[in-house]
């Protein structure tokens, strides 16, 4: 298992144990973390699992692809270097302890 770690708008940290070969997205979603809806499934056809990645781990992901640069378009306060869909972050063992920011969201 590969530990992720997502800490919420207010600071609430969730450490969980995900499979290798599935997203950060469905960790999230199988974890109960809040603020990660997932609305498309993970098709990359919303921006509802948007995240920033922290700082220590942004050179260490694959480089987004372009279909996730156009979605990023849409999410709620996308920054252009830490902005990512959890959606398209596949969780390989040299992922652990990864560690995701899940903004808060415009309601």
């Amino acid at each position: 298992m590969t530990k992720i770690i997502y800490i919420e708008h207010n600071g609430t940290r969730h450490e969980v144990d995900v499979q290798p070969g599935m997203t950060v997205m469905e960790g999230a979603r199988d974890n109960g973390i809040p603020g990660i809806d997932a609305d498309c499934g993970g098709a990359c056809a919303c921006s509802t699992c948007h995240v920033y990645v922290d700082d220590a781990w942004l050179g260490r992901l694959p480089e987004k692809e372009m279909m996730e640069e156009d979605m990023l378009d849409f999410a709620w306060h996308p920054d252009p270097v830490k902005s990512r869909l959890t959606c398209q972050i596949k969780v390989t063992p040299d992922l652990d302890g990864l560690v995701v920011h899940i903004p808060e969201r415009q309601i």
